[in-house]
């Protein structure tokens, strides 16, 4: 535009002006003109066809743009003096239209419009403005004006401009947008078209499939890995199914709890992989007597037997055929294994009609074979029956014992064997309900089944403590008997340290009795507790020595104090039998330990045992268990008596 308007202007219209200075002029114009067209081939052939930073070529552009418009401006000044009225008012028309042109040209960058419409109009009509002549006041005028015109014109199309780029944009962006989400249609139909081949084909053998998952699923969740045989869940669901026919049918079948005897023995002792091949052999054998299916494992080293149609001759039988077959030696990976089974029988429906029921009733037959008569069988009676009742009434008492003031303590003294003096007392624990005694023998193993040993046990610490306390001499022991069960628990040295805290005792008075049965359990846990008991001086006693399976190896690593020779051996005495008293002194001077030989019943006992080297004594021969309250009296007595 710059290029046509200076051209004409120079050769057509201003005619009257010196050739040379308008030919110089025109030079100048065309020659930054012919700088532009050649950035403009460099764009062109090298810049067009790849991504490149526009802001160095809009600079360019700019530029050349301010030049060849300034260029115009200067041709006007240096020409606008020499040119009359009629070529000053076609000089503003050209600019008035260059201006007009870049509206439109320039209408990408408002502020570049501007600038190039003030500086191809405002000097001219400055210039006319500033005229001598009347005509041209008003030439600059008008010019200014349109410029004004010009100004808001182009502020506007660049506006309009600018959002219609936007608005291109944007649209060009959903409409890649879409292309994209079609081609992810495409390829999700596509991918669906395949699944939905695929999953014809599944669904051709999909019930198949499903059936032996089922099967496989039931499989596991109801067999013992180990033996093959049903676990609980699913020797419960077989009970359930069984008990729904035979009430249909109207026929009986028993229910065997088999217990082995000496497992565990054979489990610490040989380990663990000689015990799963013995259970192995056991399952075993019990397939001989039963259906697989009619088998299963309850836990550990426990069994269920399931016999159909069976009235008592038969489960007895079968029981008994059981027992034998377990009772014969067998060979375990060239070991050779013995040992003996306690069963325990139930009818259906003499007994009970619930699945559970029934099993706790051959479970509770089989543990009162155990006590009485271990590797034997026993069928369910009344007898039991009354007997769990007992248990369940004793259970719920002894939930409420402590609160009810219904337990108590009495002491039986110990005696050094060589003067007879008292060296100190056994806290023992009783129990009135109802107003009537319960043994011992009855209850403790009651509370340790049933988890209430742990506060009972706290109970019987914290009494034993004060009381010994309170006696009038601060010399003698207290000795109390700690449960397995205690001894396991974690918070129990948490509960020595608030005993020992809270009653004032010396820690060296006070004596734990503990039985030589706990180091076959768990012997890391149980040596971990002893020696953080022996670091607060506290003594401990094996209480029954000789009738645990504990190795001399495992009481070798543990430190103890006392050694308490069961009564058993001290009343084989009568029959001339000391052997085991005498290995027992033999260990207790080896483990540099006091010994205690209880169940003194004669003066010829105690004499016998001082002379055998036995340290202490205890048993009715001194006195029978007492309140605390008795004890002064009794104190005074011996002393008078010794």
């Amino acid at each position: 535009m710059i290029f046509l308007s200076i051209t004409v202007h120079t050769f057509v219209i201003a005619n009257e002006v010196p050739n040379n200075e308008k030919v110089t002029l025109w030079a100048i114009v065309v020659g930054i003109l012919a700088i532009r067209i050649v950035d403009l081939g460099y764009w062109y052939l090298f810049l067009r066809t790849i991504d490149y930073n526009p802001t160095s070529a809009f600079t360019r552009f700019s530029l050349g743009l301010l030049f060849t418009s300034t260029g115009w401006g200067l041709y006007c000044y240096f020409l606008f003096y020499k040119l009359d009225l009629v070529t000053i008012s076609s000089t503003l028309i050209i600019s008035c239209a260059m201006a007009c042109a870049a509206i439109s040209s320039l209408s990408s960058s408002k502020r570049l419009c501007m600038i190039y419409s003030s500086i191809v109009i405002v000097p001219l009509s400055l210039l006319a403005l500033t005229g001598e002549q009347y005509e041209l006041s008003i030439l600059g005028i008008l010019g200014l004006c349109y410029w004004l015109v010009i100004l808001f014109i182009a502020h506007k199309n660049c506006d309009i401009f600018a959002s219609t780029i936007q608005l291109k944009q944007s649209n060009y962006q959903l409409v890649q947008e879409l292309q994209s989400e079609k081609e992810v249609i495409s390829k999700i139909n596509n991918e669906l078209s395949r699944s939905n081949e695929a999953l014809d084909h599944a669904n051709a053998s999909l019930e198949l499939e499903v059936s032996k998952r089922t099967a496989d699923i039931h499989r596991l969740s109801n067999r013992d890995p180990l033996t093959g045989l049903m676990n609980r869940k699913g020797f419960l669901r077989l009970i359930n199914k069984q008990i729904s026919a035979s009430q249909q049918m109207n026929n009986r079948f028993a229910l065997l709890f088999i217990d082995l005897d000496g497992f565990k023995q054979i489990n610490d002792s040989l380990g663990h992989q000689i015990g799963d091949g013995v259970l192995e052999e056991i399952a075993e054998r019990l397939t001989r007597y039963s259906d697989i299916q009619n088998l299963g494992r309850w836990g550990g080293d426990e069994f269920v037997m399931l016999v159909p149609y069976a009235n008592t001759d038969t489960a007895i039988a079968v029981a008994h055929a059981t027992r034998s077959s377990i009772a014969l030696p067998m060979e375990v990976m060239s070991n050779q294994v013995s040992l003996n089974a306690t069963i325990g029988i139930a009818l259906f429906p003499d007994h009970a009609t619930d699945a559970q029921e029934l099993i706790q009733l051959a479970d509770l037959t089989m543990y009162d074979q155990k006590k009485s008569k271990p590797g034997s069988f026993g069928l369910f009676n009344e007898a039991l029956y009354t007997k769990l009742q007992q248990d369940i009434t004793y259970r719920d008492g002894l939930r409420n014992a402590i609160t009810n003031n219904e337990l108590t303590l009495v002491y039986q003294p110990l005696v050094h064997a060589d003067d007879l003096s008292v060296w100190g007392f056994e806290a023992l624990l009783r129990w009135t309900f109802n107003g009537k005694p319960v043994y011992p023998d009855n209850f403790i193993p009651l509370a340790e089944k049933t988890g209430l040993i742990i506060d009972i046990g706290m109970w019987v610490l914290h009494r034993a403590c004060i009381d010994a306390e309170q006696w009038s001499s601060k010399t003698h022991t207290v000795s109390v008997n700690v449960s397995i069960i205690q001894l396991m628990d974690d918070g129990f040295v948490s509960t020595l340290d608030n005993v020992i805290q809270s009653s004032g005792i010396d820690p060296s008075r006070l004596h734990l009795e503990i039985t030589e049965s706990v180091f076959a359990d768990n012997k890391k846990k149980i040596r971990a507790q002893i020696e953080a008991i022996k670091l607060r001086k506290v003594q401990i006693s094996i209480d029954d020595f000789g009738t645990g399976f504990s190795s001399l190896s495992q009481l070798q690593s543990l430190s103890f104090d006392h050694i308490k020779i069961d009564r058993a051996f001290v009343q084989g005495l009568e029959e001339g039998s000391d052997t085991i008293i005498r290995a027992t002194l033999l260990m207790a001077k080896e483990f540099n330990c006091v010994t205690v030989a209880e169940g003194i019943e004669s003066l010829a006992d105690a004499t016998k045992l001082k002379s055998m080297g036995v340290n202490l004594l205890q048993g009715y021969y001194f006195s029978k268990p007492m309140p605390n309250s008795l004890l002064s009296d009794w104190l005074q007595k011996h002393q008078d008596r010794y």
